[in-house]
């Protein structure tokens, strides 16, 4: 993924990925994704997601079951 931007709101996220919004929110709030790493909140309480730590997670999740 080529994006300006490594961090980007939930919307942009789904846009990109294919994630419904709802999907990014239940795996932020279930600590799927760790606050700091791949999603944080800016300080006016919006949530932003790091590309490239999200495209880590999806890569590390086929590496194990490739194992």
């Amino acid at each position: 993924m080529s994006n300006a931007s490594r961090w980007v709101l939930i919307k942009r996220l789904a846009e990109i990925t294919g994630y419904s919004e709802n999907a990014v929110r239940h795996k932020i709030k279930g600590g799927v994704w760790i606050e700091g790493r791949i999603w944080r909140k800016a300080p006016d309480g919006r949530i932003f997601v790091n590309l490239g730590e999200f495209e880590r997670w999806v890569e590390s999740d086929a590496l194990v079951k490739a194992f």
